[in-house]
């Protein structure tokens, strides 16, 4: 029998009499990793009501005294790294030193997120009028709806639930179903640093039940979520209903571009890294080589040898270098879009099958796959999520950057070139949120904004200096200290 955790509503860890339940398989061996509740739609509406409750207290607690707490929660998460990325790789596949990095960067992000508490920065200007002041600050929304994907099943939550804490919100966290392991071990790291009861609840279980919960219910002021962009779509539309404030993150079919004067060795690795690293199940994965003419030949002469030396297998093992894709589901789509790639005439460079044999048989394990492909193939605009990278030969710049854009996502662009002018050509003219110069489409930093445009999400941005503005409303304030009517735009 696995061993069984339960929903955390107002301080409390529960399982509801007569629960239904579902458990979470290792994607490597199969093994069950925890068994969990299958909330209902009045479970959520009980953790809704229980945030709502505590968000009064928690809003008035000075923010310097929140970011104590939450610097308390990075401590805790500095202690438990190395036990956390272990959960990370057993529950989602991606290999250990990626496990970790996994949860490093929740610490490096709660760390930023609890100085914020002497920051929360408004903006003060000067006034038309005599003796008079004008300035803004900044206010929480409310019940905060944190809905997050399985591919970072630590970094991505601590995004959202840090900074809507630090802002004052309280919050609702619903994990994807298959790394509900991770989300209890996240929560308890909360519990541990002293978060007050209510302040932060976890509520497990399908997003067709709790997920729509979450986007309807009228307590919920704003909801935050990570994922698909169908799904994405419908929490939007449904949350619009009631004028919610809604963040997306989705989507990405993202392009390294090299050029004919590109240090090649570099690009191979950062190609490497950002293709099948986590098997290519990131938002950021690079899926499209956008490669010059004049180096085709040699690139992937190089690439190739690099590929015959890559060892897919156990993510728990030293010298790995990828492990599954996430599950069942992942793996047949991963392997119908290889299909579409074949029936579409793209040249299968590489890869290309379901891994089978001795470990192999008892997860969901794919070769990592190369297609030499033509621009407009369904393989090189739709995003799919695993280890399959579409190689596009192009004869110049801009070329390079009209296939680039012509996607409907446009989350991270990646260029590797020695000459500057046409880099910052290419960090103008790329439709992407994120662009890197000489770097692979992965590895963003959290003192910065992450996000993207188009259909990859809806404007906003986590992490960085604008971290806050998802989770706060601003206030304008004007002070007049004349003591006499004064009326701003009207002549006396």
């Amino acid at each position: 029998m696995s061993e069984e955790f339960g929903l955390f509503i107002g301080g409390k860890w529960e399982s509801p009499a007569g629960a239904k339940r579902f458990v979470t398989r290792s994607p490597s061996t199969g093994e069950e990793l925890g068994s969990f509740v299958a909330a209902t739609a009045a479970d959520a509406t009980r953790a809704i009501e229980t945030a709502h409750k505590a968000f009064e207290s928690w809003r008035r607690t000075p923010a310097p005294k929140r970011g104590q707490i939450l610097l308390r929660a990075a401590e805790v998460f500095k202690a438990r790294k190395d036990e956390l990325g272990s959960f990370v790789t057993k529950e989602m596949g991606k290999i250990l030193p990626e496990g970790k990095g996994d949860v490093q960067e929740a610490i490096d992000f709660v760390e930023y997120m609890s100085a914020e508490g002497r920051r929360l920065l408004g903006e003060t200007v000067p006034s038309e009028l005599r003796n008079k002041y004008c300035f803004t600050l900044r206010q929480p929304k409310g019940v905060v709806a944190a809905i997050t994907p399985w591919n970072f099943p630590v970094a991505i939550p601590n995004w959202k639930i840090a900074a809507a804490l630090i802002t004052g919100n309280t919050v609702v966290f619903k994990p994807a179903t298959n790394t509900s392991r991770c989300a209890v071990e996240l929560t308890r790291v909360y519990e541990e640093a002293g978060l007050p009861p209510g302040v932060l609840n976890l509520i497990t279980g399908s997003g067709s039940v709790v997920g729509k919960e979450l986007t309807t219910h009228p307590l919920v002021r704003a909801v935050s979520f990570t994922g698909g962009t169908d799904t994405g779509r419908g929490i939007y539309t449904e949350a619009a209903k009631a004028l919610k404030y809604v963040h997306l993150e989705m989507g990405g079919k993202n392009p390294q571009i090299v050029m004919e004067d590109a240090n090649l060795d570099l690009a191979v690795d950062g190609l490497l890294f950002g293709a099948y690293g986590s098997s290519g199940q990131r938002c950021t994965a690079t899926s499209r080589l956008l490669l010059h003419k004049n180096v085709y030949d040699e690139f992937l002469a190089r690439f190739l040898k690099r590929l015959a030396k890559f060892r897919v297998g156990d993510p728990l093992k030293e010298g790995t270098d990828m492990g599954p894709v996430s599950s069942a589901d992942q793996e047949k789509k991963i392997l119908e879009y290889i299909e579409i790639g074949k029936k579409e005439g793209a040249k299968l460079l590489y890869g290309g099958k379901k891994l089978t044999g001795g470990l192999y048989d008892k997860g969901f394990f794919i070769e990592p796959t190369l297609f030499e492909a033509r621009h407009g193939m369904r393989i090189t605009k739709e995003e799919i999520f695993g280890p399959v990278l579409s190689v596009i030969k192009i004869s110049d710049f801009d070329e390079a950057v009209k296939v680039a854009n012509d996607v409907e996502y446009g989350l991270s662009s990646s260029i590797y070139t020695r000459d500057v002018n046409r880099s910052f050509q290419a960090m103008e003219r790329l439709e992407a949120g994120i662009t890197y110069i000489n770097a692979p489409t992965i590895g963003a930093e959290v003192q910065l904004p992450f996000g993207g445009i188009k259909n990859t999400g809806n404007g906003g941005r986590e992490a960085g200096t604008v971290a806050i503005e998802e989770f706060t409303e601003i206030k304008t304030v004007f002070v007049d200290f004349s003591d006499r009517l004064q009326k701003a735009q009207i002549e006396s």
